[in-house]
C-alpha cells in the first residue's frame, strides 16, 4: 500500500515552518480522525438517502432496533443514548412517525407517558440501511490489511477511553 501525503500533512508542514517548537503529532492524529469522520459520515448519509432517512433518523431507528424486542424505548432513553435534547428527539420522532417508521405507544408502567416503538416498516428500513452503511464503511476500511484493521480498532478504543 502506497502512502501519500494528505491535507493534514500540508497543515503540519506549515506549522513546522512557522512554529518548529510545536509537537504536532496530536494534530496529525485528531485532524485525521476528524476528517475521516466527516468524510465517512457524508458517504454513509448518501447511502441512507434512498431509504428516506438521514444519519439522525438512522441513529434513532438503530437504537430502537438494537434494544431488542419489542424495539421500544422512552423518548428520554433515546435522547440520553443519542446525546440529544428532548426537543431534538421529539422532532426526530415526529418525522419518523410521519414516515411510519416508528409509532408512539402508551408506556405500560406510566399511563401519562409514551414510548417510541419501531414499526415493521421501520425495522425493514433500518436493517437494509445498516447493511448498506456497513458495506460503505467496510469498503473504506478494507484498504488496510485485516491485522491493521483490528489493530486500529483496538488503538481507537484505547484512545477513546482516555478522552
Amino acid at each position: 500500500m502506497k502512502s501519500t501525503g494528505d491535507g493534514v500533512d500540508v497543515i503540519v508542514g506549515q506549522w513546522a515552518v512557522e512554529r518548529p517548537d510545536l509537537e504536532t503529532l496530536p494534530m496529525e492524529v485528531f485532524g485525521r480522525i476528524y476528517r475521516i469522520s466527516r468524510l465517512m459520515g457524508d458517504r454513509v448519509e448518501r447511502v441512507y438517502a434512498p431509504f428516506g432517512i438521514g444519519r439522525g433518523e438512522f441513529d434513532v431507528l438503530a437504537t430502537l432496533r438494537r434494544s431488542g424486542e419489542p424495539y421500544t424505548l422512552s423518548p428520554s432513553q433515546l435522547a440520553a443514548t443519542l446525546m440529544l435534547t428532548t426537543g431534538g428527539m421529539t422532532g426526530r420522532l415526529d418525522k419518523l412517525e410521519r414516515a411510519e417508521l416508528v409509532q408512539r405507544i402508551p408506556d405500560p408502567t406510566d399511563r401519562r407517558a409514551l414510548r417510541a416503538q419501531l414499526t415493521d416498516k421501520g425495522r425493514q428500513v433500518v436493517d437494509e440501511a445498516l447493511t448498506a452503511g456497513l458495506a460503505e464503511q467496510a469498503a473504506a476500511l478494507n484498504q488496510l490489511p485485516a491485522a491493521q484493521r483490528k489493530q486500529l480498532a483496538g488503538l481507537l478504543r484505547t484512545l477513546l477511553a482516555a478522552c
